[in-house]
């Protein structure tokens, strides 16, 4: 019980940066769907970069594409 209560503790602080987290990787995603052209790599690479690195894909995505 006491790993219950410890994570029902920091749960106020985990839900808004999940939610967070949720919101960065769809709005990548449906501009990447959306966009014509990507300039560094294809779109299935794109895809899988913001899928599995949660927080620092959907962050270079915008970061790199919006420059080029």
């Amino acid at each position: 019980m006491e790993v219950f209560d410890e994570i029902q503790a920091y749960l106020p602080f985990l839900i808004p940066l999940i939610g967070l987290q949720v919101l960065l990787s769809l709005t990548a995603l449906i501009m990447l769907i959306r966009q014509n052209r990507v300039h560094y790599m294809n779109k299935l690479l794109w895809a899988l970069i913001i899928i599995l690195f949660n927080l620092i894909g959907p962050i270079l995505y915008f970061v790199l594409e919006k420059r080029a």
